[in-house]
């Protein structure tokens, strides 16, 4: 089957889980009906799935709204529930992790050998004065040193703030300042497409102004650059935590104890500190992890292929399934490094059962051909998960009968970095699959569709995606702005957390994300989805991938407008002299109605992208209404927006 006949297979048809997998599934309808109580479930979740050194006695605190605390008189430790418990159990030779550098180099850990090296990094942060109470930057490739400084962390009582390697040197100061990191963890370098990286003259440079509050920098040799080194700030890893004492024993901390602060991007420019605690982060991260994910430690191999930078590095690679003493894979480089079945090689040689990934992978994936996951043996697999943004139906097809061989469920996640872990997706014992859609909240979540006014939605009608009841792994605030937590977070609605996503019900009551309300256009008076226009634009075998946005339109208000990266075979047709921008506008019309045609459709031959693979919309937005592009810094390659900018205001002209 092609993927044209993905398409044609349609998004309608469902995917019930086989008969064996039910029979094997640890989590049934039970798991999903005891959500049905909030409080009750999440109480026994934290009861089963981390261990407390003091048990709570309540179970939410929700009486200065909208700041929840959970389990909040309980006590325990990070560090010593994702490691040192395992270890006492008798799984000491269990890996944990298993490494895979970029060049080919590997490691593997297993929980005795992490615990030991995470015991001697947090001796020599405390050698260097960090204790309860700080902060520490991260700012690493994916390596891991960087799950050994993010434990170390949590092991001293300290919050971690993990900033993404691609990020610049003022907008890692801008992090490390408004944080008040005391110590700074960084690499010489890393490997990004078969090149030699430098990652510490980044934060030399950030750190050479006066006044920050670092007082040590920790520098993990990982490609052998060379790197200024400053005697007085800079010390090696391998002087330092090496050389450090492998006895620690873990300080149990109220389960409100700051774990992390990550920084994501803010309507006004300055990002936001987004701040998680210990307790709840860890319950719901490790029980979505063993539910969504039906896992097996024993034998199941996870991948998630985020970086450590974003959320689902930290509650997905870092902690939930160390939490849950699961194996499973670290990787540091590129999909296309050195060739393009990088990724498929990874998963032969590890024998990966579960691989967590991006929609825009997938999409990537299957611009290069099903030829290439072809060449190896992808038998392993049996389950798959999306995260990262909404998966239109034909790479979720493709996925599934390329990927998966049609006998892997996909679990389509939707969660955020305020919501610290899953809040929306299929159980893959419980659950027929819906290509698209995220279908249902995880139990003990309630989730709403709501109108302008706050009133819930019938089935069918689109609106906005709120929380009405409070959740254990939500963020505890905006870091040093509680205001603004408020105002960004829960005035739109009273007493409900507004996502920012819109999203509606179909007849069956599954729910369907429609992108940020930023990105559901208002054409006409009538509410468009960019995400539903780029699945139509996706569906044409012109088209590798789309990018939509709204536009401001003096007669229609908003007008939709296209980015897309064409296939080989819409490449073709561009030379062939074919008016292909006139095709894809009459398809998304007849796919969604006229209403969606686009108003322009621009061919680009990529489109902007972070490094994580987030493509980035604003920028977009930002060149169809005329005006200067905007921050390029997060970009992996920023000369793509100077490239689209060039072609549109030819187009214009």
């Amino acid at each position: 089957m092609s993927a044209e006949q993905d398409t044609a297979q349609g998004a309608e048809q469902t995917f019930p889980p086989s008969k064996e997998f039910v029979e094997n599934a640890r989590y049934g309808q039970e798991f999903v009906d005891s959500g049905r109580d909030p409080e009750t479930f999440w109480a026994d979740a934290a009861r089963s799935v981390v261990t407390w050194d003091k048990e709570f006695t309540q179970t939410l605190d929700f009486s200065d709204a909208p700041f929840a605390r959970w389990f909040a008189d309980g006590t325990l430790n990070a560090a010593y529930n994702a490691l040192d418990r395992h270890v006492e159990a008798g799984n000491g030779d269990r890996v944990a992790i298993h490494f895979e550098g970029e060049p080919g180099d590997s490691r593997s850990y297993t929980y005795a050998d992490l615990t030991r090296e995470v015991k001697k990094a947090a001796n020599a942060f405390a050698e260097l004065g960090v204790e309860k109470g700080d902060r520490v930057a991260v700012y690493l490739p994916m390596i891991p040193e960087a799950v050994i400084t993010m434990l170390a962390c949590a092991r001293l009582g300290a919050a971690h703030s993990v900033v993404f390697g691609g990020f610049s040197p003022d907008a890692f100061r801008q992090r490390v300042d408004d944080a008040e990191a005391k110590l700074v963890v960084t690499a010489d370098g890393s490997y990004r497409r078969g090149q030699a990286t430098r990652l510490k003259p980044t934060v030399d440079k950030a750190l050479e102004k006066p006044r920050h509050t670092v007082k040590n920098v920790v520098v993990v040799k990982r490609n052998g650059e060379d790197v200024p080194f400053n005697p007085d700030l800079d010390l090696w890893w391998h002087e330092t935590v090496d050389k450090a004492s492998e006895e620690h024993t873990a300080e149990a901390f109220e389960a409100e104890n700051p774990l992390f602060i990550l920084y994501t991007s803010g309507t006004t420019g300055k990002p936001k500190g987004i701040l998680h605690t210990t307790g709840g982060y860890l319950v719901q991260g490790a029980q979505t992890f063993q539910a969504t994910f039906d896992l097996k430690p024993e034998t199941d191999v996870f991948w998630c292929t985020a970086d450590i930078g974003w959320v689902t590095g930290h509650t997905y690679v870092a902690y939930a399934p160390l939490v849950s003493g699961a194996t499973q894979v670290m990787y540091e480089g590129t999909p296309d490094t050195p060739h393009k079945g990088r990724f498929w090689e990874i998963v032969q040689k590890y024998k990966v059962t579960t691989l967590y990934t991006a929609p825009t992978a997938i999409r990537t994936f299957m611009k290069w051909g099903e030829e290439i996951p072809a060449e190896y043996d992808l038998s392993s697999l049996r389950l798959l998960g999306s995260v990262g943004e909404s998966i239109n139906p034909e790479a979720w097809l493709w996925y599934h009968r390329v990927i998966g061989a049609g006998r892997c469920p996909i679990v389509d996640t939707w969660w955020q970095t305020e919501t610290g872990s899953q809040m929306l997706t299929p159980l893959p014992g419980v659950n027929a699959l819906k290509p698209g859609s995220a279908q249902q909240p995880f139990p003990g979540i309630e989730l709403d569709v709501v109108d302008e006014m706050g009133e819930s939605l019938p089935n069918g009608q689109s609106g906005f995606l709120v929380v009405r009841k409070p959740w254990p792994s939500m963020l505890r605030g905006i870091w040093g702005d509680p205001e603004r937590y408020k105002n960004t977070y829960w005035s739109r609605f009273e007493n409900m957390y507004f996502a920012g996503d819109g999203a509606k019900r179909d007849d069956d009551g599954d729910i369907w994300l429609l992108g940020r309300v930023d990105d559901v256009m208002n054409v006409s008076g009538h509410r468009l989805s960019s995400t539903e226009i780029e699945s139509a634009l996706v569906g044409h075998p012109y088209v590798a991938e789309a990018a939509v946005i709204g536009a401001k339109d003096e007669t229609t208000g908003e007008a939709v407008v296209a980015f897309v990266m064409l296939q080989d075979e819409g490449e073709e047709a561009v030379k062939n002299g074919e008016d292909v921008q006139a095709v894809l506008r009459a398809h998304v019309g007849q796919e969604i109605g006229p209403i969606a045609k686009p108003r322009n459709v621009l061919v680009a031959p990529e489109l902007p992208k972070t490094r994580s693979g987030k493509i980035m919309r604003r920028l977009l937005k930002d060149v169809a209404e005329g005006r200067e592009v905007g921050d390029t810094m997060t970009l992996a390659d920023p000369s793509v927006m100077q490239q689209i900018a060039a072609d549109m205001r030819d187009k214009q002209k």
